[in-house]
């Protein structure tokens, strides 16, 4: 049966949307308080057990007891695994403090805070990756993701002349949103590769690239054309950020910084503000991407730039892991494999050429 509605007053619609986001609100703030109580009380079940195990001597063996009654009693809970319990004494390892309610960690979804205890060992980096994530939004696996690519550690560690180039607060929150370095192993790449094959990469993976770049920027376009006196020059990269409200110039470098870099890019910031910027932008930012760079030579090269500029270094190879490069074998111990195996045979050892450059 179709209902049928008279016609409703002006001011309907706008009352209606108000209702719908006070309800979406209030769930989420529902949503939240409970997640909240949740981590509270893992907290002071951990707090307990801890308590329990150094002043009565429990071991793993009640915990598993305790964790078969707790099913048993509430079987549509999923959070009372031996594991989980485990998991709640490290939460109360990690933030003795009952003033953990107060923390970002506790506004978290208990999956978040598995990761935090198990990926990070520092009290103060739990926290700022809690916050971030928090602040952001992040789902678990991005939070992880960037517990891996050591994100907040490599954020602000451009060198930029900033502070002298920018009011503030524009400069700290400019300086705050480079990094360094930059990693682009989502290319597949070799260190050797040429400035336009990183930059095709780049464009050809740009939803990688700008999750790699940070929340804010915009890609507006790739080798975009400025004409100066009939002369054409083109910017390798240009972006926009929404936070910053400014353009973002973006040049590449296959090679080591050199004072000379910061100067043709200190003319292209011109040009985009002359050109490209409108009065409601706010100064264009440049962002050298080089191989490598000297941190001195950058500060020397950047303090006489009248140009908001940072420099920064990018990876298009990961260092392998310590656990990694241990367990790789040395070219001594395949020879010795080799001659071994080739002595077996009834012939001679045969010794590996090595190309030139190889390690010795």
């Amino acid at each position: 049966m179709n209902k049928k509605f008279t016609a409703t007053p002006p001011e309907y619609a706008d009352w209606l949307a108000d209702i719908k986001a006070r309800v979406v609100s209030a769930r989420q703030r529902a949503a939240l308080a409970a997640n909240a109580e949740l981590v509270m009380l893992y907290w002071q079940i951990g707090n307990e057990i801890l308590q329990r195990q150094r002043t009565a001597n429990w071991g793993d063996k009640v915990l598993d007891r305790l964790a078969s009654d707790l099913r048993d009693a509430f079987p549509e809970m999923k959070g009372f695994s031996l594991a989980n319990l485990k998991f709640m004494r490290a939460l109360a390892q990690a933030w003795p403090d009952a003033a953990i309610g107060q923390q970002a960690v506790s506004q978290l979804p208990w999956g978040h805070n598995v990761i935090l205890l198990t990926k990070l060992k520092d009290p103060a980096q739990r926290l700022q990756y809690a916050e971030q994530a928090l602040a952001g939004g992040w789902s678990r696996s991005t939070l992880e993701a960037n517990i891996r690519d050591r994100l907040l550690e490599r954020h602000g560690k451009a060198v930029t002349n900033f502070k002298a180039r920018l009011p503030a607060p524009q400069s700290q929150l400019a300086h705050d949103t480079l990094k360094d370095p930059y990693l682009f192993d989502f290319l597949g790449l070799g260190n050797k590769a040429r400035e336009r094959a990183i930059e095709t990469g780049l464009v050809r993976h740009v939803t990688r690239f700008l999750l790699e770049l940070g929340s804010g920027f915009a890609f507006v376009g790739r080798q975009y054309r400025l004409e100066v006196e009939g002369d054409e020059f083109f910017i390798d990269l240009l972006f926009y950020h929404t936070r910053l409200k400014c353009y973002v110039v973006v040049e590449l470098k296959a090679a080591e910084f050199k004072p000379e870099h910061a100067g043709q890019l200190n003319f292209y910031l011109t040009a985009v503000d002359r050109q490209v910027k409108s009065p409601d932008d706010k100064p264009t930012i440049g962002l050298l991407l080089c191989k490598t760079r000297k941190r001195t030579v950058a500060e020397y090269a950047l303090s006489g730039i009248d140009k908001p500029i940072g420099v920064a270094e990018y990876r298009l190879l990961r260092d392998l892991p310590q656990s990694l490069t241990t367990s790789l074998p040395t070219v001594e111990q395949l020879e010795s494999e080799l001659g071994t195996v080739d002595s077996k045979n009834g012939d001679k050892p045969k010794r590996l050429r090595r190309k030139k450059g190889d390690a010795e």
